[in-house]
């Protein structure tokens, strides 16, 4: 009876959960926000509306204070819909109950965060998060960011970043998943699932998403932030749209527009980007929202003053205005003048109020201001034991000859270098959420780690930079303390004196890389090098344990050092983590998700280059008349989708369940790996594609699937991908999607560079 009881309940939950009673559900569920919206909007003034589409940064306001703060002030006047920068459940909450109580109509607001990669609990930088192909994984540390960021009164992250970056100068590519759209989707998706959960309206422990920047942010002109992009529909639509469309697809509350000009005009304005394309051609129907003063900014762009700006902001789509104050402002002489229509203030309005009816606000103004959740939901030993598992996920294991790795927990080691004990530089960019006190070095991970059965000896052995004046540019926020460069020297070569082995805590610091930290030099800084070489020259063992925020030129590394560890910014727990891989604990797994240059001059360098008519026919040398470079060549120093394992995996023959895919059907692809070596580990087996002849030049090379498998050592597993003509399709030369019958190769292999090829036919 008991057995026949939960038959029943599942056979009640299949009903409810069927596509037909879902999509009721949501119909119905729409048109009560419809009606309920459409109630208050007609009790709402002309101002009042204004107010909805304006949204302030708050600063961070001293607690007590916050009653009698410019916030609250605009707040009472129902001049603004939202405000960010704002953090403590205490001072929000008191902003909250301003505008539900000492206000006409008791609109609640919403509030922002830049949560990037963790709130209080910092999770690796996203770029490296990429670095995990584990979208789980993903999927998990964005819930953990938003159970914390809002048990501390943050209702909507702006985030993920998914714009595709192909240039190593630009310091934003730290914030993505790096130069591959099919992948960046799978990301994507991960993340918006994880802030957003199944029911924001029902759960507060959910936020709303916010993707950007719409559009091709990451396209940025040499390199240099806030900078020109300019493309083709062509490229637009193939390279670097999947990402943006996969959020819209999995639900995005709402979208940022871009501070760079698409055509020409500013993404802020652009009509054919924010209403043909995301509104009509996607279907997208949330929010949204400009970047940081980017309608003001359309004034220095040469475009239009903030009143013209703010009028073609509107008309172009854009909903919330952050920081220009310009839909406040202007709009009202704007609609007596007739540049702005009535209806599309509604309209702006009514996604706004949408938004807060989505997360529940209406319901519950007070819901993310719980300061009970606060005490107990922020920094706790499970979100961190889940970060230190993620981040020992991502660390890229670039060179190990001779298996210097994974160290043995025995005799004297030498950790050197300025990375290897600074507390407030292991969560990396964008964590200005965080309290970096409580983050543990590097330094005590791997003393914790071996306890007495070895000697972890320590020396700092450089600044970042020689001069101080570029070092202090570099770290910004967050500075380390200076020493005399010879002192540091010759400190750190008498500790490695007493040492078996050196490890390396080099690269790049925390503010090296994010917003508004492009570099031109994208080696390893002048002090550290000149560190490493001393190393080397002693002729001990040395391991580089690589801190940066993008890829970076190892050329003299890779040529020098026999084991190079990239641990990119690994976030709180990055001490234990990186003991975690290091001693063998747990065996590298990431992979690369941008290619590694051999030169700056190499940038912007990608895996799915389109071969021009005369490709390089030898890399090893220069031809003449050839598409190459008379001092260096073609190819990256580390290609996409490379990492290596403490273990030797190995591809059997890859299989096809026919050669020819006919139109509607599909092709089976097979290979068996198998784990050869002497550690349990993970493996992620890459396909990629290649359409042979097509209306337009295709890439050499497409990622069309991906798959992470755990292995025990012995064990071998045969893997299958499903390819259909979804994989084959692209948008021509007219923007016409779909593909071309004819040849196709698939590939198979542990990174986009060692593959195997096999050709089939499609109708």
């Amino acid at each position: 009876m008991i057995q026949f009881k939960h038959l029943l309940a599942a056979v009640g939950l299949a009903c409810c959960l069927c596509p037909e009673n879902m999509q009721a559900a949501q119909q119905s569920e729409d048109s009560k926000m419809d009606q309920f919206i459409s109630e208050l909007m007609g009790k709402m003034t002309l101002r009042e509306k204004l107010g909805q589409l304006n949204l302030p940064s708050g600063g961070d306001m001293t607690t007590g204070l916050v009653q009698n703060s410019p916030l609250a002030d605009a707040i009472r006047k129902q001049e603004i819909g939202g405000f960010f920068n704002v953090m403590g459940v205490e001072k929000i909450r008191e902003l909250q109950r301003i505008a539900v109580e000492e206000t006409r109509l008791k609109i609640p607001l919403v509030v922002g965060m830049d949560v990037i990669h963790g709130y209080k609990t910092v999770f690796p930088i996203p770029l490296a998060m990429s670095c995990s192909w584990d979208t789980v994984a993903v999927s998990r540390a964005a819930s953990i960011a938003a159970k914390e960021a809002s048990a501390d009164g943050i209702s909507w992250t702006f985030s993920p970043m998914v714009d595709i970056a192909r240039d190593a100068r630009w310091g934003r590519i730290a914030e993505g998943n790096g130069e591959d759209p099919y992948l960046g989707a799978a990301m994507t998706r991960a993340y918006v699932q994880g802030y957003q959960g199944n029911n924001l309206k029902k759960s507060d422990e959910h936020i709303m998403s916010c993707v950007k920047h719409f559009a091709f942010y990451g396209a940025s002109e040499s390199g240099r932030d806030y900078n020109l992009a300019d493309m083709s529909r062509i490229r637009m639509y193939n390279e670097y749209m999947a990402p943006y469309r996969a959020a819209v697809e999995a639900g995005a509350g709402s979208v940022m527009s871009s501070f760079n000009t698409v055509d020409g005009v500013p993404a802020t304005a652009n009509k054919w980007l924010l209403t043909d394309l995301l509104r009509n051609e996607w279907g997208f129907n949330g929010l949204l929202v400009t970047d940081y003063n980017s309608i003001g900014e359309m004034n220095t762009h040469g475009v239009a003053p903030l009143k013209e700006a703010t009028a073609r902001a509107l008309n172009a789509g854009t909903d919330m205005d952050m920081v220009s104050y310009g839909f406040l402002n202007t709009l009202e002489e704007s609609l007596k003048e007739g540049t702005v229509t009535e209806e599309r203030i509604n309209e702006a309005c009514r996604r706004v109020l949408e938004m807060k009816y989505r997360l529940g606000l209406f319901d519950d103004p007070y819901k993310y201001c719980q300061p009970e959740r606060a005490k107990k939901d922020l920094f706790t030993k499970e979100n961190r034991s889940v970060a230190r598992q993620i981040a020992a996920e991502t660390f890229v294991l670039l060179k190990n000859d001779n298996g210097v790795l994974p160290l043995k927990k025995q005799g004297r080691i030498a950790l050197i270098g300025p990375m290897g004990d600074a507390r407030n530089n292991m969560c990396g960019m964008w964590s200005g959420t965080c309290d970096t006190d409580q983050h543990g070095t590097l330094l005590e991970g791997l003393r914790a780690a071996v306890g007495s059965q070895a000697e972890i000896l320590y020396a700092k052995g450089s600044n970042i930079y020689y001069d101080e004046l570029t070092e202090r540019g570099a770290t910004g926020v967050r500075p380390l303390q200076r020493g005399d460069n010879k002192q540091l020297l010759e400190e750190a070569l008498q500790t490695a004196a007493k040492a078996d082995v050196i490890v390396a805590a080099l690269g790049e610091c925390s503010e090296m890389s994010g917003e508004s930290a492009s570099r031109t030099d994208i080696r390893i800084p002048d002090a550290q090098q000149d560190l490493l070489k001393a190393l080397k020259a002693t002729g001990k063992p040395v391991i580089l344990l690589l801190f940066a925020g993008r890829p970076l030129d190892l050329t003299w590394e890779a040529n020098n050092i026999p084991a190079i560890l990239n641990v990119w910014f690994g976030g709180s727990e990055t001490g234990d983590a990186v003991a975690d891989v290091l001693f063998g604990k747990v065996s590298p797994s990431g992979k690369l998700t941008t290619t590694f240059p051999r030169s700056v001059g190499q940038v912007p360098i990608y895996y799915s280059q389109v071969n021009t008519g005369r490709p390089d026919p030898n890399p090893n040398e220069f031809n003449r008349f050839q598409s190459n470079y008379i001092d260096c060549r073609n190819d990256g120093l580390y290609p996409f989708g490379y990492g290596m394992s403490y273990t030797t995996f190995e591809y059997g023959e890859m299989r096809l369940s026919q050669e020819v895919m006919p139109k509607g059907g599909n092709i089976k692809v097979t290979v068996t790996v198998k784990n050869a070596g002497n550690y349990d580990a993970d493996e992620i087996v890459q396909l990629y594609l290649r359409d042979c002849y097509a209306d337009i030049a295709r890439p050499v090379k497409e990622l069309k699937g991906f798959q992470r498998i755990s292995l025990k050592k012995g064990e071998s597993r045969e893997i299958t991908f499903t390819l259909t003509d979804e994989h084959l399709k692209y948008y021509n030369s007219e923007l016409k999607y779909g593909y071309d019958p004819g040849d196709f190769q698939v590939m198979i292999g542990p990174n986009s560079r060692d593959v195997q090829t096999k050709t089939f036919k499609a109708e």
